[in-house]
């Protein structure tokens, strides 16, 4: 967060952790410590910041599906602004705002058509994409929402994807947004903010990844001398590289032409190989001597998809501890309980101690807030 944060210094600009990636309040704490804002997606993240001591003041409200009662909640919370992604969204929430007597500040998240070179699940800014608005459409929305009596226009906004490796990609959106920025201010519609996302990708393997400070140099060129504070979005980014799921081999099971390390995690615990097809480093934390063998690296979970890792060359015995790496984010907020398994424990690791920030799930947790019929 420092060097990210330290890399536009002396710009006025605004970091707001996208918390989807790791919402632990914990970590939501100490980035708020650290004076961070937020990129929320719903109202439940919104209480989330609010208890881990976020300040409303600098959290920016994403998403396509925002219902009346997130909408309510960011206008209680006197939030930075909603990020309104469509024209249906801009009349609710006006609407909403009206009825509580307030002014909701909005952007838009505008979709610039830049292909992000990611995984298609997580590329945002095509224009077939869900998320935001067309780019073509988005100065006459300006001028719509200038018009409404509780809206206040504040910026604009763009999220293009995630797992970014390529800085000309965040140059062509970048050279768009501040040219649309212009033509809005043209119809005399100010604005104060100019939000870029989020998405910069981390090494999983042999990523080249983008420096901070050569994205700010970037940004800050693109950006020229116009006026407005820029804001980010980065999650995994800050994240990623800091999270291990630790798993140990239940068994091992040799197939016809396979072998196989069946571990206690599985693809409830870390989702994204399943999902993605996702490659994590997969090491021993004790590594042993003798012969090596490539591995697959699976789950108990009834599902062939449940794998955590593809030939893996190791040398393992039953009860080894293996770390897969790269698991801070898009980790623990993707499990789930599938199969009836309790989720893992999350420890908070600074220098020699150790601080349990979740508790390991029982399984009488799992059914506590069900009931039998009568």
């Amino acid at each position: 967060f420092r060097a990210f944060d330290g890399a536009f210094a002396g710009v006025p600009h605004l970091v707001c952790y996208a918390m989807k990636a790791n919402s632990n309040l914990a970590v939501l704490n100490l980035f708020a410590r650290m004076g961070s804002g937020f990129d929320i997606v719903s109202g439940g993240e919104l209480a989330r910041v609010l208890a881990a001591g976020g300040d409303s003041r600098k959290v920016v409200f994403s998403g396509v599906g925002k219902t009346e009662a997130d909408m309510q909640a960011g206008l209680d919370a006197g939030i930075l602004c909603f990020n309104v992604e469509s024209a249906a969204e801009l009349q609710t929430l006006n609407a909403v705002a009206g009825r509580s007597g307030k002014v909701a500040p909005v952007s838009f998240r505008v979709n610039p058509d830049v292909d992000p070179k990611t995984h298609p699940y997580i590329s945002t800014g095509l224009k077939e994409s869900k998320f935001g608005v067309a780019f073509a459409d988005a100065q006459g929305l300006y001028r719509r929402a200038a018009a409404l009596p509780n809206i206040a226009v504040r910026g604009i906004d763009c999220h293009i994807g995630s797992q970014i490796t390529d800085l000309s990609v965040y140059v062509e959106a970048a050279a768009k947004m501040f040219a649309l920025v212009d033509r809005i201010e043209a119809d005399g519609i100010g604005l104060e903010h100019v939000d870029l996302g989020g998405g910069l990708g981390i090494r999983y393997r042999d990523e080249e990844t983008i420096d901070p400070y050569e994205f700010a140099l970037a940004i800050k060129r693109a950006a020229g001398t116009r006026p407005q504070r820029l804001l980010f979005e980065p999650g995994r980014f800050l994240v990623g590289s800091a999270g291990v799921l630790l798993t140990r081999v239940v068994n091992l099971k040799s197939g016809d032409g396979r072998d196989f390390a069946i571990v206690d995690a599985a693809m409830n615990d870390l989702l994204r190989p399943a999902l993605y097809d996702a490659w994590h480093p997969v090491d021993a934390v004790r590594p042993r001597e003798g012969p090596a063998r490539t591995w697959q690296v699976v789950g108990p979970v009834c599902e062939s998809g449940d794998f955590l890792a593809h030939d893996r060359t190791l040398t393992l015995a039953d009860g080894d501890l293996l770390a897969i790496g790269a698991a801070g984010a898009y980790g623990f907020v993707m499990s789930s309980n599938y199969n009836s398994r309790p989720r893992a424990p999350e420890v908070i690791v600074d220098g020699a101690a150790m601080h349990l920030v979740r508790p390991r799930e029982t399984v009488a947790d799992l059914f506590a807030r069900e009931s039998l019929l009568p």
